[in-house]
């Protein structure tokens, strides 16, 4: 992620509740190689052909 990017997260829960936030990066975050994701992190996001 850079610094600007923004991410929608949304949570739904049991019955009509529902929450959701805007993530803001404030820093540029550099990849971990660690990362559990590393595997297939280039494969998101998903492209869909209508």
């Amino acid at each position: 992620m850079k610094k600007g990017d923004r991410v929608w997260q949304i949570a739904f829960g049991s019955g009509f509740k529902c929450n959701s936030a805007v993530w803001v990066a404030l820093n540029d975050v550099k990849p971990s190689v660690s990362s559990p994701w590393e595997h297939c992190i280039d494969r998101y996001p998903v492209k869909l052909d209508y």
